[in-house]
Formats: structure tokens, sequence, C-alpha cells
């Protein structure tokens, strides 16, 4: 069976999909996966075994740029590649009415999605042969999980759902251990004040850790060299790294603290452990989902009003997790 899956952003919804790939691929006999994404984050499918192609597409630049003819040119290339192949079963796991618009409805095959009550713009749903209910009180690794069984037709499986990525970065040791704070996030009203990441950072040496901080953007490099001369010298800047390069030090940290980002569920995905704050966001329906993941969550919905003292109380409990 072929089957074409679009879900072209974020790294966290793309992260939340990979489980029901390995559902499928273990309940579905001879199923092959092919992939519409945003180029940005192809890497990740890579790590997947029952991925068979990637389609890399710069949807988001597309639409940035309309009024470019050379934008509307590559889309036009894009597509009519898409066309060349027929699939059993394509599902548009992304639920939005731009992507259904623009990829979803030029691809070739019965089409599946969430119904007018389930997907997140229910207008998106006219695009689809088949409108599958899901329910929305879920996790959305659980409402994929869902989508996909429905789709292919298959029963969920009763356990957690599985990334099947971890075994490509394994835990390492190091001499000197350390941690990761994931500190940056796109959305404003998403991230920790940079003093609560200095009383954190202050915490975690005295308690005998290094800390590595990554970066990819100039505001995110301004904000950890303002970091790093408010603490010690134990705080290593990371080079601009690759998610390959990326997930290999998640591989090695003993733990991490992150915010509402895509990377935290990277972390999720490779079983280390992680604290991740929550503000504005709901953890309970898109938070970190899998093992030795703890949420801390505002009950004001504030960034500002989580404590650091409070956050380094309660990443003892994720230090814990290392142990056992």
């Amino acid at each position: 069976m072929k089957v074409l899956i679009i879900k072209v952003s974020s790294m966290g919804d793309i992260i939340h999909t990979l489980p029901a790939i390995t559902d499928a691929s273990v309940s579905v006999p001879k199923i092959s996966f092919n992939w519409v994404v945003e180029e940005t984050f192809s890497e990740i499918l890579r790590w997947h075994p029952a991925i068979h192609q990637i389609i890399p597409i710069n949807l988001r630049f597309w639409i940035k740029n309309w009024y470019d003819t050379s934008s509307w040119k590559k889309y036009y290339e894009c597509i009519q590649e898409l066309k060349k192949k027929e699939y059993d079963v394509i599902i548009d796991a992304q639920g939005l009415l731009k992507t259904s618009l623009l990829i979803t409805c030029s691809s070739r095959g019965e089409k599946h999605g969430m119904d007018y009550i389930s997907t997140r713009e229910p207008v998106s749903s006219l695009f689809y042969h088949k409108r599958h209910y899901v329910n929305k009180s879920q996790h959305a690794v659980e409402r994929i999980r869902q989508l996909f069984s429905l789709s292919l037709k298959y029963p969920v499986p009763s356990c957690i759902g599985k990334y099947n990525i971890e075994h490509l970065f394994p835990p390492q040791k190091n001499n000197v251990p350390y941690l990761i704070f994931f500190h940056a996030t796109t959305k404003i009203k998403k991230h920790w004040p940079e003093l609560n990441w200095s009383v954190i950072a202050r915490c975690a040496i005295n308690a005998g850790y290094h800390i590595k901080l990554p970066f990819w953007t100039k505001s995110e490099e301004s904000r950890i060299n303002r970091l790093v001369k408010l603490s010690y010298n134990q705080i290593i800047v990371l080079p601009k790294l690759t998610l390959q390069e990326i997930a290999m030090q998640i591989s090695g940290a003993t733990a991490i603290i992150s915010v509402d980002t895509g990377l935290s569920h990277l972390a999720a995905a490779l079983s280390c452990p992680n604290l991740t704050l929550y503000g504005p966001t709901n953890p309970e329906l898109i938070g970190t989902y899998g093992q030795n993941q703890i949420i801390l969550y505002s009950s004001t919905k504030k960034m500002e009003h989580l404590n650091p003292m409070y956050v380094w109380e309660v990443f003892q409990k994720v230090l814990a997790l290392t142990s056992i």
C-alpha cells in the first residue's frame, strides 16, 4: 500500500505524527510512506525507517513571497512532480486550508482527513474524500494515531505511541554531566524571563553541571550572550547545529529544561529527561509526549509567574529519572 502523508510543519507537529507512522508500519503489511514536508524539517523524517520518500517543499516561503513569479514557478514545479504518482491513500494530517488547497487537492489518490468538527480549520475538510471524526479533547499524538487508524483501517494499539527514532541516538555517557536549556521559542509570550534562566543556571552550576545553550537566530544569540554574562564559565554556547547534531547533543545530556518549542518535542521523542515550562499553551493537548517528560504549567498562563526556585525544585524530579 502506497500512502502519502501531508504534514508540512511545524517541528512539534511533525514529531507528533511519527507514532502514527510506527503504528501503521506494524499494523499494515507492505505499507510504504511518502511525506510532503517543509524542507527545513525534512531531516527528521529520514530517521524513521518506515518513510520511503520525502517530498520537500517551501510552502511558507512561497506564501510569504506570493508576489514573486519565481515562487509560483517553484510551487508549480513541485505540484507537477507530486501529480506524477498516484497513492492508495492520502492522509492530510495538517488540517489547514492552505495545505488542503495548495497541496492536498493536487495530489492523486483517495484523500482522508479529519471531519468538519474535528479539524483545526473546518473548511479544509471539503477537500477530502473521506472525513473522520476524531475527538478534540485528546493529545495531538493520539488524535493523529486515531486519524491514521481510521484512514488505513486498523485498531489503534493500546500502548503509548512510539516515535521509533531514538535507536539512532542512544544515550551517551560524559565525563562532565551537562544540561541543555532550550530557552528560545517563536512567540514572545512563551518565553521565560532571562533573569529566571540566570537563577536556574546558577543552581545547576552549583549542583555540578555544565550548561549548553543552542541558538539559531541573532536574537537568540543575543539572549544567551546576556545569560553568559550573568552566570559562570560553565555555560557552553553551542554553534549553529543541524537537527541531527542537536539530536546528538540531546542524547548526551543528563536532562533538559525547555520552553514550548519544537526542540522540547525532539527531546521527548528521544526519551531524554525533560522539564517543559508552559504558560499560554494547554500542555494537555500539545505538550511533550513520551517517557521521562515532566510538565510545569503556569496557573495564570503567564510564563513570568513560574518561579525559578520552584522550577528548580520540580526539576529534581526530572534529575531523579536519570538514576532509574
